[in-house]
């Protein structure tokens, strides 16, 4: 099959969260199982990764109503997928990919610059696979607007829901302003949302299939607690809405990571992280590295229970912890890990930003990783920990529920068990999950059968994107039951 993604980030170019890991992973294990896969993302003035021998392909004019702004487009080809990127420096030469007052403008443009792309690229399409609420809009321009067009007239769309809680809402008269579609279809209902326009809410109306990154979360958002505002059109559509685990690369292999001082594998994973562990401790002047290492790499913002780390650092630190935080996120949180920081600087080290390395070598080094997520669709740094010999400590939400096999102090499950886990949303009750942890830091014995566990689990790709192959042949086997 010929499969276009289209998301507002994919590795190597760039990465803010785990978007971009999925999209990149995902896509390569497509291409590993011999079908055509096609990468769109936006040209960013901020990207990581800036190759020097991109293929320029053309301009294209796009136009939002009285705005007319030029598209260029770009090619380049990496382990088998297609890169397509779309540069405009009005929109996108900026510091940062998201966060701006104008980011419904901006995604407008990408989506409908994207959409003259793919009448240049792709002859025709199987599936185009959109990602999020950025190019949400996409399924819907092209079903009304150029259905009978012969890249698209036998097009399925596919969305996977990665954050549910970002939807991208516009105002009703932007539908127009934007998009150039008619004012019926907010009357209808199908693109009004809360007396305004989602863009997410339009794409889960207009693809074919409505995927998200968890069994467990799929069950979440059709609930009215857990659906922000989604659950009744999720739960209309029924069938076409399925949960599919995400997964890991192999880049994430501790026997064979180029970033590691000291490369171990299950058989050495004691002494291997140990050294890695002694080598963290030294390069940021922490005091003694037999001491328990909790690791966080995440972005910090509401979302991830940070407010339930910084209610027991004090705690941890005074039990014999020591903690080390990469991210970077919301300035209150940031403002506060800062000061603690200085406050225990032997026992805590805040790194603000990303590095690749030292993310590979924190979840080496660390004999626990953070994960007290309020929500989390699926999570990947859970099943990276795993991987790496270190046990995660999570909330009972979305993924980690599906990743996760938690310690059990009253039923003892030793045999099976690979992390801990708290329900309730409070720094009480994730204090008793630390403490769980604290106390199997101290019995090597069993810590060591609780990695070996981790070690067990298979959370690479492969099963992953079968089952999205197999959703994507059920597009042209049966005619999809959606409401569009």
């Amino acid at each position: 099959m010929k499969i276009v993604m289209v998301a507002s980030e994919a590795l190597p170019f760039i990465k803010t969260g785990g978007l971009a890991d999925v999209v990149y992973s995902l896509s390569k294990q497509l291409v590993s199982l011999h079908h055509e896969v096609s990468i769109i993302i936006p040209m960013y003035e901020s990207m990581l990764f800036k190759p020097q021998n991109l293929d320029f392909i053309g301009t294209s004019d796009v136009y939002l109503s009285w705005r007319k702004q030029q598209a260029t487009f770009y090619h380049y080809a990496d382990a088998g997928i297609h890169y397509y990127l779309i540069s405009n420096d009005y929109y996108f030469k900026r510091q940062q990919p998201y966060g701006y007052g104008d980011d419904g403008e901006r995604f407008a443009f990408f989506t409908l610059a994207l959409r003259n792309l793919l009448k240049l690229i792709q002859h025709p399409i199987d599936v185009i696979h959109v990602h999020d609420w950025q190019c949400g809009m996409l399924p819907a321009l092209i079903k009304e607007q150029d259905a009978q067009h012969p890249h698209f007239v036998k097009t399925k769309f596919v969305l996977t829901i990665h954050n549910p809680a970002f939807q991208g809402w516009l105002d009703r008269a932007l539908l127009w302003d934007f998009y150039n579609l008619p004012f019926h279809l907010y009357e209808s209902g199908k693109l009004r949302f809360h007396e305004g326009v989602s863009t997410l809410k339009s794409a889960i109306v207009y693809a074919d299939k409505v995927t998200t990154v968890s069994p467990t979360h799929a069950k979440e958002l059709l609930t009215e607690v857990g659906g922000y505002g989604l659950h009744d059109i999720l739960s209309y559509i029924g069938e076409d809405f399925s949960g599919i685990l995400n997964g890991i690369d192999e880049s994430w292999n501790p026997k064979y990571d180029a970033y590691l001082h000291h490369p171990y594998d299950p058989k050495n994973v004691t002494s291997g992280k140990q050294k890695n562990k002694e080598r963290l401790f030294r390069d940021y002047k922490l005091k003694d590295p037999h001491r328990p290492l909790f690791g966080l790499v995440s972005r910090l913002t509401w979302q991830k229970g940070i407010n339930l780390i910084l209610a027991n650092l004090h705690w941890l630190i005074q039990e014999g912890g020591s903690v080390i935080v990469l991210g970077s996120g919301e300035p209150p949180l940031t403002f506060e890990l800062d000061l603690m920081a200085k406050k225990y600087p032997e026992q805590l080290v805040f790194i603000q930003g990303y590095d690749e390395r030292l993310a590979h070598h924190i979840y080496a080094a660390s004999d626990f990783f953070l994960m007290p997520s309020l929500f989390e669709p699926c999570g990947i740094s859970q099943m990276i920990s795993l991987r790496y010999g270190t046990l995660p400590l999570v909330r009972k939400t979305g993924g980690l529920v599906d990743t996760v096999q938690p310690w059990n102090v009253s039923q003892p499950n030793i045999g099976i068990a690979t992390g801990f886990m708290f329900d309730a949303y409070t720094a009480q009750a994730m204090q008793m999950a630390l403490r769980e942890a604290l106390d199997m830091y101290r019995n090597p014995a069993m810590l060591h059968t609780m990695i070996e566990n981790g070690f067990q689990q298979d959370h690479g790709w492969l099963q992953s994107a079968d089952q999205y192959v197999r959703l994507y042949a059920s597009l042209f086997n049966k005619k999809s039951a959606k409401i569009n």
